[in-house]
């Protein structure tokens, strides 16, 4: 099965999705399972994993209710409060919910850095690891030895990095990230989504060249079994169409057999998220 593993979907409201700015006015409008569902099949994919993109339980229950529209979504990343007292109470309520397979908080725009190493969101990953649930870790590059030490207490907790923790590509520094994620990488609960780097880089001038040190650093860690594509469509639309998108891991992958191919592009979002 073929899976684009990170995607959104939205009705845009410009006061709740305030973090579209108005640079980013191509992604200013809403964004449905209608409007990616002939990607996908023109870029022979079976299905997606829609991801939260507001931190409320509203949004999760909204992308539920997508998937019981669409059986092209194959999963659902949603939103909980993994501080909450009664974390334990929301997770059993979402695990009756066959399609939400984890969840994601935006720790990349919190204040406190090392978040999550706070005694409040260790108690709701050990809850989160009890309904076998995965969970994205939207991070920026800061981030990644804090998470490393989230990661190293749950050896049993799937752990996703979405974006490769977004690196500084405009910017063509690549030193201190690499040394991170060759940090966080010798855990192999944690695996990497390569998504979003489009818009890590120059939006109006990018090339796959400028790309491909970094996915080279992803795959040195990673290896072929723990790399996971994602569109991050519609987000990706700001810098690059969805078919360039694919095209940019596509002909990264091109020299690899068949069987690494499908686990890029499938086979290993099956794996994660128990698909």
């Amino acid at each position: 099965m073929r899976v684009d593993a990170h995607q959104h979907f939205w009705r845009f409201d410009q006061v709740r999705d305030s973090w579209i700015t108005e640079e980013m006015a191509a992604i200013q409008k809403d964004f449905m399972p209608g409007d990616l569902e002939p990607l996908l099949s023109a870029n022979g994919f079976d299905g997606c994993i829609a991801v939260e993109a507001h931190p409320s339980e509203e949004e999760t229950n909204f992308l539920i209710g997508l998937a019981g529209q669409h059986s092209f979504i194959k999963g659902v990343v949603g939103w909980v409060d993994l501080q909450a007292e009664n974390i334990s109470e929301r997770l059993a309520h979402f695990s009756q919910q066959k399609i939400v397979k984890g969840f994601r908080h935006g720790l990349e725009s919190e204040e406190r850095r090392d978040i999550m190493l706070l005694p409040d969101f260790i108690r709701g990953m050990a809850a989160l690891n009890e309904f076998d649930f995965t969970y994205d870790l939207l991070i920026l590059p800061d981030q990644l030895i804090p998470s490393k030490g989230l990661a190293a207490q749950f050896p049993e907790q799937k752990f996703v990095i979405d974006h490769l923790a977004k690196p500084p590509i405009r910017k063509k520094e690549i030193k201190e990230w690499t040394l991170d994620i060759e940090s966080i990488a010798k855990l192999p609960n944690v695996w990497c989504k390569v998504s979003g780097m489009v818009t890590e880089a120059d939006w109006e001038a990018w090339k796959k060249d400028d790309l491909r040190p970094y996915i080279d650093v992803i795959l040195e860690n990673f290896g072929i079994d723990r790399i996971i594509f994602g569109s991050d469509w519609p987000v990706c639309l700001v810098a690059a169409s969805y078919d360039e998108v694919v095209a940019i891991v596509k002909d990264y992958f091109s020299s690899f057999s068949s069987d690494e191919q499908q686990k890029v592009f499938g086979g290993n979002a099956v794996a994660f998220y128990n698909l």
